[in-house]
């Protein structure tokens, strides 16, 4: 899965067993058993065709260096005003998952990071429930902007699915795990109440949507169902 499990410290298998304990687990991995390394039963995809590009997206950097410099610089980009500050995408191409959140919050923007504060750290602790460290995933926002009291108009969410269609393409992860509402409603088309628990298929990688982790801190409830969507972006395909 990726992860190195014999090197966890004491803090970090601590921390592990601490999202197991709050996710409900408690039992090796779930009810039925699951072949992590080997073949598993297939789950169908829902392969979501491309959306219809308009002219400008079509002129998209091509290299995911060139993407990120143009995220960092270009005056067009969705909910950009003004001197807004941007919160920029963090990890290396071909990561083991890319994690793609919705619009950060004022925390996010004073840290710099698409996660931070708690949620950054429940998020860590999620990876490593899946035997994953954060520096084996790639993590970005729908939109760079946070925009109080804004809520994106359908040519914005739009414009965000496409940018974030070809950042995937650009970053190639290995697995892509959709966090929260409105990254779903762009992407997949459909609230996360109904796109969870299937399989999808962005730009050829393997998509799960989950709850985005500062959710999950107002709704601990909802982290059992979390933990299973994370089962289920690590089950093997056939």
């Amino acid at each position: 899965m990726g992860g190195e499990h014999d090197r966890l410290t004491a803090a970090e298998a601590a921390s592990v067993l601490g999202w197991w304990i709050e996710a409900g687990v408690d039992v090796a991995v779930q009810e039925e058993p699951r072949a992590w390394l080997g073949a598993a039963a297939t789950v169908p995809a829902e392969v979501v065709p491309p959306a219809q590009i308009p002219a400008a997206a079509q002129d998209l950097p091509a290299s995911l260096e060139a993407f990120r410099s143009w995220l960092s610089e270009t005056p067009s980009l969705p909910l950009g005003q003004g001197n807004a500050r941007r919160v920029l995408p963090r990890g290396m191409e071909a990561a083991e998952v890319m994690l793609l959140a919705d619009m950060p919050t004022p925390e996010d923007v004073a840290s710099g990071q698409p996660i931070s504060g708690q949620a950054w750290e429940l998020t860590e602790r999620m990876l490593a429930a899946i035997g994953f460290d954060s520096e084996q995933a790639y993590v970005a926002s729908l939109s760079c902007f946070h925009s109080p009291g804004t809520r994106l108009s359908g040519t914005d969410l739009d414009a965000c699915a496409d940018i974030a269609r070809r950042h995937i393409s650009l970053a190639k992860p290995k697995r892509l795990l959709l966090l929260g509402d409105t990254t779903c409603r762009a992407l997949l088309g459909k609230p996360i109440t109904a796109a969870r628990g299937h399989v999808h298929k962005i730009e050829g990688v393997r998509t799960v949507p989950t709850f985005h982790p500062r959710f999950l801190l107002d709704r601990p409830s909802n982290k059992a169902l979390a933990w299973r969507d994370l089962l289920l972006l690590m089950a093997e395909e056939v």
